[in-house]
């Protein structure tokens, strides 16, 4: 077989970079400390089946400890206009003392963290912790399982927890639906904040090339667990909620 020159675009090299985050979107998790305040904490390792959402995180994230406490969150999703604001919450703790691993990295402890960001706490509907009125996509969740990443590898284990969680709400911005109807996101509306490489981009303008996809009706892949979210009713203290 004939080497390819190394100035091919299409050879390759075996690499081991550290990171392989090749571009997620980013997720404001809100959750409630022991306290009651509520605590905020960017991440980009989630993704979605259905109404069903796996996120990856540190094992002395104040979130971790949160969620695995009270079985609840939010899932704020920020458009690129709220760039600005995930930033400052970037090397920001709710864990006192900072872990470790997190101090070296220059993270500090930050309780305040909606102030920090210049963000407004909103009341959910069937949850305790806030939304962030900003973000265009708010989805409020419950923990449905937990696990440790890489149990059984004893170098890996005891980093990161891997949460499956269940949406019980939806928001949607109506700036980012599709004209005229209320349960469809236009593609061409939504920007979300895209982290790849541990840096901040939004999508191009418009598809690169027509989906055979997009021929297939959206509603085909409606869950059962949009009914099983219906029959949660609405917090009856909402009104009296310190977010509203």
């Amino acid at each position: 077989m004939n080497a390819r020159h190394p100035s091919d675009p299409t050879s390759h090299l075996s690499a081991e970079p550290a990171i392989l985050y090749f571009g997620t979107p980013v997720v404001l998790i809100s959750s409630l400390n022991e306290d009651g305040s509520a605590n905020l904490a960017p991440m980009s390792s989630a993704f979605w089946l259905g109404w069903r959402c796996v996120i990856g995180l540190a094992t002395g994230s104040k979130t971790t400890a949160n969620l695995k406490r009270t079985g609840e969150g939010v899932l704020n999703l920020p458009s690129v206009a709220e760039a600005s604001a995930v930033d400052r919450l970037a090397l920001t703790t709710g864990s006192d003392p900072v872990p470790k691993n997190k101090l070296a990295r220059g993270y500090r402890h930050e309780k305040r963290k909606f102030e920090s960001a210049g963000l407004t706490p909103a009341p959910a509907e069937t949850v305790a912790p806030p939304r962030v009125r900003e973000c265009p996509v708010q989805l409020e969740a419950v923990v449905e399982h937990w696990r440790d990443l890489a149990a059984d590898n004893n170098r890996v284990r005891g980093r990161t927890v891997v949460f499956e969680l269940r949406i019980q709400r939806v928001h949607l911005a109506r700036s980012i639906l599709r004209d005229g109807e209320r349960n469809r996101v236009d593609p061409d509306k939504w920007r979300p904040l895209i982290m790849s490489f541990q840096r901040f981009y939004g999508l191009a303008d418009g598809p690169v090339h027509p989906s055979t996809l997009a021929d297939v009706p959206e509603a085909m892949y409606r869950s059962p667990d949009v009914d099983t979210a219906r029959a949660v009713p609405t917090n009856a203290a909402l009104a009296a909620s310190p977010y509203g």
